[in-house]
């Protein structure tokens, strides 16, 4: 091989990914069988293999149990508003948008006391073994899992008061500034680190994705006074949704 020259798989697989994407093989259409892939680019069954690896990897296709391997419908990525805080409505992002009458959100979430992990206390600025409430998301989307979220508040802040426990009591559902504040802690900056990963098995079944799926996460943590009082982690599937920022100018 020359240099810049592509392996022969990646030569294949770019070309059935191009038919895929003009069209030419259209979605829950059958991938040419591994024989037809060797006789039509002249290439060897390893070579084939690996072709189809690579869509296959990439989400273009899917294999169907007993049945061979066929185009994926491709879904239009749809948008995911993150925007700064908005004090008209005390509400969290996903749930500014379940406003819009168009939109049919749903979400479902379960709290638990536990012990924080070195990682989840080194976010919090505690020690680990400490007490956080971890609180687990399932957000939906006309029926449909589109976003998980686990977040985790310091009960040394917490602990024993109205908003202990963030979906219940009076302020249950508002937004982590609300919550903060009818305690006396002022939240003055939040800090997102976006970044993405193959999706954790657990992850990739409760949104409906399949294994080697590539899925957004969003690292934010609330901060009053310097001191971290609320940190989560976001999870999007990339395929399906995109991040759309609104930040202020100031």
């Amino acid at each position: 091989m020359t240099f810049g020259e592509q392996p022969a798989y990646l030569r294949v697989a770019g070309d059935l990914r191009k038919k895929i994407v003009d069209g030419s093989l259209p979605p829950h259409t059958r991938l040419p069988s591994q024989a037809r892939i060797r006789q039509e680019y002249g290439v060897s069954d390893t070579v084939a293999l690996e072709a189809r690896k690579v869509l296959m990897a990439e989400g273009l296709v899917e294999g169907r149990s007993g049945s061979g391997t066929y185009v994926r419908e491709r879904p239009v990525p749809r948008r995911v508003a993150r925007s700064g805080y908005r004090p008209e409505t005390g509400a969290t992002p996903f749930r500014q948008e379940q406003a819009d009458a168009t939109v049919r959100g749903t979400w479902e979430s379960r709290s638990e006391q536990t012990d924080a992990g070195a990682a989840i206390a080194e976010r919090l600025g505690i020690e680990p073994g400490e007490r956080v409430m971890r609180t687990k998301y399932v957000f939906r989307d006309a029926g449909e899992a589109m976003m998980l979220s686990t977040s985790w508040e310091p009960l040394a802040v917490t602990g024993r008061t109205p908003v202990m426990l963030p979906e219940e009591g009076p302020l249950g559902g508002m937004g982590v500034v609300e919550r903060m504040a009818a305690i006396d802690v002022v939240v003055d900056n939040v800090t997102e680190e976006v970044g993405a990963r193959p999706g954790l098995a657990e992850e990739l079944l409760a949104l409906g994705g399949v294994p080697g799926h590539v899925v957004i996460v969003v690292q934010r943590t609330f901060y009053a006074s310097g001191r971290p009082v609320e940190t989560a982690d976001v999870v999007i599937p990339a395929d399906r949704y995109q991040l759309s920022y609104h930040l202020p100018v100031r």
